[in-house]
């Protein structure tokens, strides 16, 4: 046991890294790609106009500065963690709040990353499972924030679940049920997409749901998918409930179903899917 922590202490700190970049990502991925989106529409629209210069907005540039005063944040005070305890949790400069979620995200990612060290020690499963986890947070908060499941994420998902099934990375699910896991998780939602819109004239839910069922599909296989959308549907509603007793509803009244499908994938990784059936009394 403690030659396995030894490898899952070192594996959580890259994870506490990769979860200091996926602030980044869950921040401006969404931004990146509406501008995409008006650059193109207004292409369509005015196709002999040059396309105007934009400055460089991506991953990387430019560099991450406080919402409030553009102070730039130096790497001393991006640290995971450590940098917003030393703060005190306020910008350097002007001394504004910064918010719990960026030490969260971190500290769930890096969670997850020596859970799945721990199990599997220094292997391809553990950076395999650890890619798994990091695209779930992304989407998970990305969808929250902006009900966005991007194709940047979820498609690359549904392949590498594949990829992993097929070099037997992923000793749990064949190939095969890895692939109809994918066409199963997809084409279930869709259906119940086009039923409701059929019904009630509105759309329950959106393609990016589609994708992220076929990625857990591919990562879990067929037999999965039943146990992740009843447990992901159950907290969804309790959640969607709650938050209109609090009248914490955003404008429409709905709830992102993204992260419920997440969570219920984590839940899977931990837990196994069996599990989930016991949570919701089946």
């Amino acid at each position: 046991m403690a030659e396995m922590w030894l490898v899952a202490a070192p594996v959580a700190l890259v994870g506490l890294f990769i979860g200091s970049f996926l602030n980044v990502v869950i921040h401006r991925l969404p931004k990146m790609l509406e501008a995409q989106w008006a650059a193109e529409c207004h292409q369509l629209m005015h196709p002999d106009e040059a396309p105007k210069e934009q400055a460089a907005y991506n991953l990387v540039v430019p560099r991450s500065a406080c919402p409030h005063c553009g102070h730039q944040i130096r790497w001393y005070e991006n640290i995971p963690v450590l940098s917003y305890l030393l703060l005190g949790g306020q910008c350097s400069n002007c001394k504004a709040k910064i918010s719990l979620r960026y030490p969260f995200v971190e500290i769930v990612t890096g969670a997850l990353f020596a859970y799945c060290a721990y199990r599997w020690g220094w292997s391809w499963q553990t950076a395999a499972w650890c890619a798994f986890c990091t695209a779930l947070v992304a989407l998970t908060f990305i969808d929250w924030d902006t009900t966005l499941l991007p194709d940047d994420i979820t498609l690359p998902l549904v392949w590498l679940g594949l990829i992993v099934a097929a070099l037997r990375w992923n000793t749990e699910v064949t190939l095969i049920n890895a692939v109809w896991g994918a066409v199963a998780g997809y084409l279930s939602l869709w259906s119940v997409y086009w039923l409701f819109k059929l019904v009630t004239g509105k759309e329950g839910i959106g393609y990016g749901d589609f994708k992220l069922f076929a990625a857990l599909g591919a990562w879990f296989g067929w037999q999965a998918l039943i146990p992740m959308i009843l447990l992901a549907s159950v907290i969804g509603a309790i959640v969607g409930v709650a938050m209109k007793l609090n009248s914490s509803l955003r404008e429409g009244g709905y709830v992102p179903f993204g992260p419920f499908l997440a969570g219920a994938g984590v839940v899977s990784l931990i837990f196994g899917s069996a599990s989930i059936l016991r949570v919701v009394g089946l």
